[in-house]
């Protein structure tokens, strides 16, 4: 029988893009998102893959929205957690709110669902945990202390809770993508987005496809014995 396999902020972007990869791989896979019906309501269309709408940050609403799907698809034995905002600002403009909303869905939303779906996974002794940072978690960014706040803060959550997993068979990893061509970073103006290109070594943006390859091979049985690491994706940008 195929493992189920859920994706975070899966209707989008990095996050169809892992969705269609981890389907074409034999996965069972749902994707989860919180807002854009239209785009979910495409996916299926084009792939038949189901989503289910809830917010990752929301504590009940992630533990709720995972026992559903086990109920209705059967038991998660991954998670790509993909979710994830911004609300950029240099600190001294930034709000508190705009600094907790991301820590409360980039990062909250990883606590929440690894709480949802860990037990299970170590129970039956299987479990693949994909987070998805950032190169701007590992190097820094201006006008981002959320943001790389939030993504150097999944990197951690990843090594200490591999450290957890690891004798069950549970494996956690992580990957921080560099700039892709995806709409957040079609949303950043031209002139800086030039600027950010000139600095990455390869040339050029990267593909959603390229770090969904990244995650196939992670939630893969060839990788129990990859765990706590954090796989850079970025086209040499940032060599961490």
């Amino acid at each position: 029988m195929a493992r189920v396999a859920i994706v975070t902020g899966g209707t989008r972007g990095i996050g169809r893009a892992i969705c269609e990869r981890l389907h074409a791989d034999g996965f069972t896979v749902v994707a989860n998102y919180a807002g854009n019906d239209a785009a979910a309501e495409q996916l299926k269309a084009d792939t038949g893959i189901r989503s289910y709408k809830w917010d990752v940050g929301d504590h009940e609403a992630a533990l709720a929205g995972c026992k559903r799907v086990e109920e209705e698809v059967g038991q998660i034995d991954v998670v790509v957690n993909n979710a994830g905002i911004t609300r950029d600002g240099v600190l001294h403009k930034m709000s508190y709110d705009d600094w907790h909303e991301v820590m409360r869905i980039n990062l909250g939303g990883c606590f929440n669902m690894a709480k949802a779906c860990f037990p299970g996974m170590r129970e039956r002794g299987w479990g693949r945990i994909v987070n998805i940072g950032s190169i701007n978690g590992q190097a820094g960014q201006y006008g981002q202390v959320n943001y790389a706040a939030a993504k150097s803060g999944i990197h951690g959550f990843t090594k200490a809770l591999a450290q957890e997993g690891a004798k069950f068979g549970v494996t956690v990893n992580a990957i921080a993508p560099g700039y892709i061509d995806t709409d957040m970073v079609a949303a950043v103006p031209p002139p800086v987005l030039e600027k950010i290109v000139a600095k990455i070594p390869v040339g050029r943006l990267g593909h959603a496809h390229e770090i969904a390859r990244g995650v196939a091979f992670l939630c893969s049985e060839d990788a129990g014995f990859v765990t706590g690491s954090t796989m850079s994706i970025n086209g040499g940008q940032h060599m961490y």
